[in-house]
């Protein structure tokens, strides 16, 4: 039976956005300010209702958004709620119809309410699922991508309402060059709407019930900090994770080049890992994980830096010399993990000349 519906509240917002952060495993960019425009909106009577995917009639018409870019040009050229809704709207015009619901393209970061921010705005509910059960840095790194589904149409509107719509697209590795190649021309950073997918194809080919497990993160964060207890330590136990390193930051090295944030921190042991150091590669999100010379992490599994202290995430935008981190790993959604899904978010997909290293046995 589908879960029944339910508003979210303040807290809940607040929940999402630790959730959210931590789920983007350093990528998807810093909730924040999202979070305050949320707050704004709900304070003033616009209030968001989550449904549950498994209840959507098949032929519903769901809308699927997200922001774009590197997660450094999203701080300093942040797209708002009402250039978020602008994608949809002109999604509406093209199809010739209104959405049903909104979804998020994926959970992680700061993309984890771009759909509750346009539902907001434009009166319309959002669907407890997302096209990756995380954040990835491309657009055919999604679950509709391994289920090979339909990439276009697709619209995008920049900071200055600069929009333009794609619609076809030859495969989902064409969409990505087509759209990060306009995302840079617009600053690196753009908000979009993806291609439209039926209930049905959200049942069949979407991470379930992925808000609901950033609700359930943030939650567990805020009840371990209000016991004065270890955030990090309660998240890994909640969620199932294991703990790989603890440490502090010696170094980062990071550019934005191509629409992505790419580079490596560098963290030097504490505790029971002094003496080692571990090295985290990453293309908006963290990617690949070393201790000393041996891999221990490797997408789709999510690699997670948080905050020793607080259990708070930190980005690939937001990491910096000093800070107290300890390094965690969740299991990713099973359909990543598949041998189509690792082909598209497998770590050959980044380039790198490695096998998936699982940390969790087989998942169902």
């Amino acid at each position: 039976m589908p879960n029944a519906p339910f508003d979210l509240t303040v807290t809940d917002l607040e929940d999402l956005a630790t959730g959210a952060w931590i789920l983007g495993t350093g990528g998807g960019g810093d909730p924040y300010f999202s979070l305050l425009e949320a707050k704004l909106h709900l304070a003033a009577g616009k209030g968001v209702r989550v449904i549950d995917p498994l209840g959507l009639p098949d032929d519903a018409m769901i809308g699927c958004v997200g922001q774009m870019g590197a997660p450094l040009a999203m701080q300093e050229r942040m797209c708002d709620g009402p250039v978020i809704a602008r994608t949809v709207t002109m999604m509406e015009a093209h199809l010739g119809r209104r959405f049903d619901a909104l979804m998020l393209w994926e959970i992680g970061g700061n993309n984890g309410f771009q759909s509750i921010l346009a539902a907001q705005l434009l009166g319309l509910p959002v669907v407890d699922a997302d096209a990756m059960g995380r954040a990835f840095p491309q657009a055919d790194m999604t679950s509709f991508a391994i289920a090979d589904l339909s990439a276009a149409p697709w619209t995008m509107v920049d900071i200055r309402q600069n929009s333009l719509i794609f619609t076809e697209a030859v495969d989902w590795a064409w969409m990505e060059r087509m759209t990060r190649r306009m995302c840079v021309v617009l600053g690196s950073t753009a908000a979009t709407c993806k291609a439209p997918r039926t209930g049905a194809e959200v049942k069949r080919a979407s991470c379930l019930h992925t808000l609901s497990w950033a609700l359930r993160i943030g939650r567990t964060v805020r009840a371990a900090r209000a016991a004065h207890a270890d955030a990090v330590s309660a998240v890994v136990a909640s969620e199932g994770g294991v703990m790989l390193f603890t440490g502090k930051v010696g170094d980062v090295m990071r550019r934005a080049t191509e629409g992505w944030l790419r580079g490596t921190v560098q963290l030097e042991g504490l505790g029971g890992d002094a003496g080692h150091a571990m090295r985290i590669d990453f293309q908006n999100e963290w990617s690949v994980a070393w201790r000393d010379d041996e891999v221990v992490a490797t997408v789709p599994d999510l690699v997670i830096l948080l905050d020793t202290a607080s259990g708070e995430a930190i980005g690939t935008e937001t990491v910096r010399f000093g800070q107290r981190v300890s390094v965690i790993a969740l299991a990713a959604p099973p359909v990543l993990t598949t041998p189509k899904g690792l082909a598209h978010v497998g770590p050959r997909a980044f380039g790198y000349d490695l096998d998936f290293r699982p940390l969790f046995g087989e998942r169902a």
